[in-house]
């Protein structure tokens, strides 16, 4: 167990590893893991309002609201006065996968296959010879006329991309492309036919949620691998996972805003979307944020246009989303002195392009937290003849205009269909965000 848990806390720490390995196994899709973390939140007290319904907001209220049902905005308001800052922690539930198309099914050499498109920057070599499930919303007409919105997880092998061997490949081995449209569709059914997945998807629905009689008007489906969460490594050192980047962050996060003790002014948001950009209505580059965030001010704040300018200045936002850890195949790949270690304490991201939205002013911040919650604290910063991909940060600074900082946990293989990241990191991060929430004073 982690060395950086007071003795009186290892068992803390397990529960909330376990927790965390329930909540990555349950969230095979950003609908399944808004879901979930809706339900954390409803069993913690927060209410569940509808953006369509009006508002009725006093201090000392705890909520959540929801978007696409695949983005989750929970907030608590300071008891007993109007609110005058907030702090803000962002992540995202979207991960790169494999999206089934509209028109998934075709068949050849006897199989029915189902056609793809990668959804985000994902590591496709890894995809290959694993047992995978199927998961996502469906929205389903019901014979009195009623269309629904649907979570379907299909958590049993129902497909499987398989390997070319290396007999009549004798260069794979050699770095060569792989092409998502002809060589990624993956199996699912020996003489099947174009049409099959209609016919497949309504006796899931069946088996799932016990509907019959309904009529599939449209899905957003990705495949996934069945491979449970695992600690690994002799000291269960690692987690082993899908999804790591960034159901991670999502769900430390939520578990520091549980372990707050309540009495200031906290956000938690993760969008979706984040791996293909953001601009979406329930991305971080769209009006969702925002539109609770004036919400509240007009509510509880001062309800001016100036008051809600004065609260997004006096509030800071934390973005958290996973840092490239040193592997230690691959040294040569990170600049000499910024190589972050897995389990040596959540990282903060710097880049003078503004990838990321880190400054010298929210990096000294982050710093002085990890002091007072007494975790370590590491930087990255990628060389600077690579290139830099970035996060929610950068943009929610940008859409809001609010003091914002990057930091992550660290991870290997980040995008591959099985990413690592180190154990003690959870609670690493998880203090300094509680002591982020906790904080009278913001600086």
């Amino acid at each position: 167990m982690s060395q950086e848990c007071l003795p009186k806390d290892d068992a803390g720490c397990a529960k909330r590893l376990s927790r965390l390995l329930e909540f990555l196994h349950r969230s095979p899709s950003p609908w399944h893991a808004t879901a979930n973390m809706a339900k954390r939140f409803e069993d913690a007290g927060y209410r569940r309002l509808l953006e369509t319904d009006s508002w009725d907001l006093v201090p000392g209220d705890r909520f959540y609201v929801t978007r696409n049902d695949s983005s989750i905005i929970a907030v608590n308001l300071p008891k007993g006065q109007p609110v005058t800052s907030l702090r803000m922690v962002g992540a995202h539930t979207d991960s790169p996968n494999l999206r089934l198309k509209t028109h998934a099914g075709q068949t050849s050499a006897g199989w029915l296959q189902l056609g793809v498109q990668v959804y985000g920057g994902a590591l496709l070599a890894p995809w290959f010879d694993r047992d995978l499930g199927l998961a996502g919303r469906l929205h389903v007409r019901h014979a009195d006329g009623r269309v629904e919105g649907v979570l379907l997880n299909v958590a049993e092998a129902i497909a499987i991309i398989p390997s070319l061997a290396i007999h009549l490949d004798r260069e794979a081995n050699d770095g060569k492309a792989m092409n998502a449209q002809t060589q990624m569709a993956p199996v699912v059914l020996q003489g099947g036919k174009d049409d099959d997945l209609d016919r497949l998807l309504l006796a899931w629905l069946e088996k799932e949620h016990g509907l019959t009689g309904v009529k599939v008007l449209d899905f957003e489906l990705g495949f996934y691998d069945l491979q449970p969460p695992s600690l690994v490594g002799v000291g269960k050192e690692l987690i082993a996972s899908a999804r790591l980047d960034n159901l991670l962050s999502c769900f430390i996060g939520l578990e520091a805003m549980l372990d707050a003790d309540g009495e200031q002014g906290m956000v938690l948001v993760a969008n979706d979307h984040e791996e293909v950009g953001s601009a979406s209505a329930c991305g971080a580059q769209g009006p969702f944020l925002a539109d609770v965030l004036k919400r509240v001010n007009g509510q509880v704040g001062e309800g001016t246009e100036e008051g809600y300018i004065r609260l997004i200045q006096s509030s800071r936002m934390i973005s958290c989303d996973n840092a490239h850890a040193l592997h230690p195949n691959f040294k040569d790949k990170h600049d000499a002195q910024h190589g972050p270690s897995l389990n040596a304490g959540p990282v903060i991201k710097t880049n003078a392009n503004q990838r990321y939205a880190t400054n010298s002013a929210t990096a000294a911040m982050f710093r002085d937290l990890c002091e007072q919650a007494q975790v370590p604290v590491q930087t990255f910063i990628t060389r600077a003849d690579m290139g830099c991909g970035s996060t929610i940060g950068p943009i929610t600074a940008t859409e809001l205009g609010v003091p914002t900082l990057d930091v992550g946990v660290p991870q290997w293989a980040m995008h591959s269909i099985r990413e690592t990241a180190g154990s003690q990191d959870v609670e690493h991060l998880t203090r300094a965000l509680t002591a982020f929430f906790d904080s009278a004073e913001l600086v």
